[in-house]
Order: structure tokens, then C-alpha cells, then sequence
């Protein structure tokens, strides 16, 4: 059957190629949740202060692969004393605690006004952006 200048076989391949499309604009969306709601909780709570670039230093230190970093070591960065010496490892233990509360975490730290993240989701999302962006890089 034909109409006009439409047939079947034509009707056919516009149907698999607009499922296709569909398909592939939810595919390009399957980016892990964690991923995704972590780099808005990363945004919200530290991207005025900080980059996931290597060497992009701003008001805080770049967090590029900060999983596994000692404190106080990203080179040219002006840290304050008391983080040059506190002497931690920021595995995800220590970064969660120190994301809920740096004050308690490293005394004298120099990130006022900034007091934390409340959340523990807020926190867990933040934490799996990190590790995930610093990841195989």
C-alpha cells in the first residue's frame, strides 16, 4: 500500500528511527544518578571554592583525584598551617567527616565561612562524585 510518496517500508523505518532516537536520548541520560546528583551536591556545597581540575587552584585547593591525597599537599596552593599539618589521608571515611564538619575535623582550617554539609544523602553524593571524577584519570 502506498500514499503518495509514503509507503510502508518508509513509515517502517521512520518508526525505528524515531525508537532509536528515543532510545539513544535515554541512554545519553543513564549517567549513574550518583554521578549526576553529585556534581549538583558538589556544586551547591564546594564549587564556589574548589575545581575537580588538576592544577585549577582557586580560593580552595583543586580536588582532582582527592581520594587517597594527604591533606595540605596540592602543589602551589597556599594552605593554612593547620592543614599543612594535620597529617590526614582523605580516604572516604575522612572526607565524609570533614564534608559534615571541617572544624572538627582540622581545627584552624582556613574554609569560613563554610560549616559543612548537614545531609548525610547531600554528603554520600558529594563523596561519590569525587571518587568517580578522580577515577582512572
Amino acid at each position: 500500500m502506498s500514499w503518495g510518496n509514503i509507503s510502508w517500508g518508509n513509515i517502517v523505518v521512520a518508526w525505528f528511527a524515531a525508537l532509536l532516537g528515543a532510545l539513544g536520548c535515554a541512554l545519553a541520560q543513564g549517567t549513574p544518578p550518583d554521578m549526576g546528583d553529585g556534581q549538583v551536591a558538589f556544586n551547591n556545597a564546594c564549587r564556589t571554592c574548589h575545581t575537580m581540575r588538576e592544577g585549577d587552584n582557586r580560593l580552595g585547593p583543586n580536588l582532582y583525584k582527592i581520594v587517597g591525597r594527604k591533606s595540605g599537599s596540592v602543589p602551589g596552593y597556599g594552605y593554612s598551617s593547620a592543614m599543612k599539618n594535620a597529617d590526614i589521608v582523605w580516604d572516604k571515611a575522612n572526607l565524609e567527616r570533614f564534608i559534615a564538619n571541617p572544624d572538627e575535623v582540622v581545627r584552624g582550617n582556613a574554609m569560613k565561612p563554610y560549616g559543612g554539609v548537614a545531609s548525610p544523602d547531600a554528603r554520600a553524593k558529594i563523596l561519590a562524585y569525587l571518587e568517580a571524577s578522580g577515577a582512572g584519570n
